[in-house]
């Protein structure tokens, strides 16, 4: 979803409400993240002292692996971000999100907030006994002899 904020960057006080959803179909290009749901997406833009500021929440509920025992795992995630908004920046600064054409594409921020956010490891529960080296068996539901 494009967004334009001209007349945000122009008048101070002025705010803007959003709410929408990506389609799974949309993510498809996202290589190893499975979606069960599309992203939920709710925010709000608002030009406080002429600086613009972006507030937003993503709701989504990701098929992942469990990197022990590679159980398949449904989670939902629920994460809030805040950002600065500039229509230009003189240097090279991960602080603001620079508006392009004073536009910015909030699908592109926000799946990549989300998978900046994600655990780097997904464990079905902390104590994942895991798989077997030997054998390959899920030591969760079952023993083996194979390391005895």
């Amino acid at each position: 979803m494009i967004i334009n904020l001209k007349q945000l960057f122009n008048i101070v006080g002025e705010t803007k409400d959003f709410g929408y959803s990506i389609p799974v179909n949309e993510l498809s290009d996202i290589s190893g993240v499975g979606f069960a749901s599309p992203v939920d997406i709710s925010g709000k833009l608002l030009n406080r002292a002429g600086v613009v500021y972006l507030k937003y929440s993503v709701s989504v509920t990701l098929v992942q692996m469990c990197d022990r025992c590679l159980r398949e795992l449904k989670n939902d995630y629920r994460f809030e971000f805040e950002h600065i908004v500039v229509s230009s920046v003189s240097n090279d600064n991960d602080e603001y999100i620079v508006a392009n054409g004073e536009s910015i594409d909030m699908n592109e921020i926000a799946v990549t907030d989300m998978l900046l956010q994600l655990p780097s490891k997904f464990l079905c529960s902390e104590d994942c006994k895991g798989l077997c080296m030997v054998c390959g068996c899920d030591l969760n539901e079952s023993e083996c002899n194979c390391l005895k």
